[in-house]
């Protein structure tokens, strides 16, 4: 790994500004990351952490500041750059073909044609090495989410990097996978490796980084030791308020009439690689919130898109909402029947990035929401839609009129949450509810969906966050290969228990009765 260099900081970071129309994303932010160490970097959402590690990362341009790297200023021209200088990244969402082999997909990424030499050795070694093993033969479609993971990183690793950025790493792994990978991250920073790590999960963050910079509107607020404070108190100095907790609720009876259900479901995906849905039965009443785990790619895209009408059924019988068969039914005739979807894609499925908030609101809601009249669209009341929307759920916006892709991740998702959520459905399908958002705003989310609830729609989450689902549901099945496991209720689950369900192991009976 990266050879000894002279003392003082790895990277020093002053007065970085970074102006967008509308938002002024960093605003004289200051940021220092020692050697040997793992450094979090916390903040809401919008709070300007992804721009200043893509200005790292040579992605972003700064309007001004002053970069250092190893007691030298520097100009970081563009990812090609970074990594020549010792910096590697790993971004939330991979980049990956996976028409491809490991070995291809690594290779697209290295700078130059030398550095493809006895490429699958390298890739052998570095990855048994570090505990990541691969085999440069497999095809990626082939691979779980967390063995992709591993790719990203080795990827890395090959380019011997000083500094590592990961953003928001653990989103998509299982318990165990999570433990695997803090222990190759502490043996990184002990061989030499600092870590710049990003993360909504404060319980990892307090466990696995010595230190922490904390972004709020932009600029930094202070530095803290994460072991030292509790998620609460991170939590609390990330948002400048007062965090209060998820009252624990009773768990539904069951005793109202089923509001969805699904009988023998089985789709073939439309997607090459994906992962079609097998003889899926299950029965969800009102006032009920089941979970759905599982590790991502084994049939949650396919069953959120059954489940809202964007895959049509084999039958009518297969999906019956309030009693009536809806499997032969569109979206727009679905959401007559008072069901609503919040789906993982945030960006393009969800939302039209080019189109404003009001327009994004109109597109799910006007049914609904009686938005059109006399045949047109009804603006003022669009837009009274939106800017409820915004208000209630505390979306970081200029106003019902900002283009969707001008948010934040996070933002958008309270606005996507929110706009589902304001239109009272009997049934909500929500896919990853929190994915990349904060303390704050997931505590909102999960109230929201809880009163909904509580007012006696039928809740479905689909979500790789156990602890999300642990805090919510009322019964929980996991997926696994395009079949779901019966669902249990809560009292009876153990977070090992289901994460090994998602792992693909089968639990005995005693370990899913486990107490938790």
């Amino acid at each position: 790994m990266p050879d000894p260099t002279p003392p003082g900081p790895l990277l020093t970071m002053t007065g970085m500004t970074k102006q967008y129309p509308g938002c002024l994303a960093n605003d004289h932010v200051s940021l220092t990351v020692e050697r040997n160490q793992i450094h979090a970097l916390l903040g809401e959402n919008g709070a300007g952490k992804s721009t200043l590690v893509k200005t790292i990362y040579g992605v972003v341009k700064p309007d001004a500041g002053e970069i250092v790297w190893e007691g030298r200023k520097v100009a970081i021209q563009n990812p090609r750059h970074a990594q020549r200088l010792g910096i590697g990244m790993v971004f939330q969402h991979f980049s990956l073909f996976e028409a491809l082999t490991v070995t291809e997909n690594i290779a697209l990424g290295l700078a130059s044609a030398n550095d493809r030499i006895g490429l699958r050795d390298r890739i052998v070694r570095i990855s048994n090495e570090y505990g990541l093993p691969l085999d440069p033969a497999r095809m990626v479609h082939d691979l779980s989410v967390g063995e992709r993971q591993r790719i990203e990183i080795v990827r890395c690793l090959l380019q011997n990097p000083k500094l590592l950025i990961m953003d928001e790493p653990t989103s998509v792994l299982t318990p165990s996978e999570v433990q695997k990978l803090f222990v190759t991250l502490r043996r990184l920073a002990a061989e030499g490796c600092s870590i710049l790590y990003i993360s909504h999960k404060l319980q990892e963050v307090r466990s696995l980084c010595s230190h922490a910079t904390i972004m709020r509107l932009g600029r930094t607020v202070g530095t803290c030791a994460p072991a030292e404070k509790s998620v609460k108190e991170l939590a609390e100095i990330m948002i400048n308020m007062p965090l209060n907790v998820l009252a624990p609720r009773p768990h539904a009876a069951r005793a109202a009439p089923p509001r969805l259900v699904l009988d023998k479901l089985t789709i073939r995906s439309p997607h090459y690689f994906g992962s079609g849905l097998e003889n899926i039965s299950l029965s969800l009443a009102g006032g009920e919130i089941l979970g759905i785990a599982g590790i991502a790619g084994n049939g949650q895209s396919e069953l959120m898109d059954a489940l809202s009408g964007e895959i049509l059924a084999d039958r009518p019988e297969s999906v019956l909402i309030d009693g009536v068969a809806a499997g032969h039914m569109g979206p727009h005739d679905r959401r007559r029947l008072h069901a609503c979807f919040v789906p993982e894609e945030r960006n393009g499925h969800a939302a039209v990035p080019t189109m404003t908030l009001s327009q994004n609101a109109f597109l799910s809601g006007f049914t609904r929401q009686a938005l059109v009249r006399f045949g047109t669209i009804d603006t003022k009341k669009t837009s009274a839609f939106a800017t409820n929307i915004i208000k209630r759920f505390d979306v970081r916006t200029t106003g019902p009129n900002a283009q969707a892709r001008s948010l934040s991740g996070g933002n958008l998702q309270k606005f996507l949450v929110g706009r589902e959520i304001l239109q009272n459905p009997a049934v909500l399908v929500i896919n990853q509810p929190t994915w990349g958002v904060d303390a704050g705003a997931a505590l909102a989310i999960h109230e929201a969906i809880v009163a909904l609830a509580q007012a006696g729609a039928a809740v479905m989450i689909i979500s790789q966050d156990l602890d999300e689902i642990f805090a919510l549901a009322d019964r929980i099945a996991v997926i696994a290969g395009g079949h779901v496991s019966p669902p249990i209720p809560m009292r009876d689950a153990t977070i090992e228990s289901i994460g090994r369900l998602m792992g693909g192991r089968t639990a005995t009976l005693e370990e899913m009765a486990t107490a938790r």
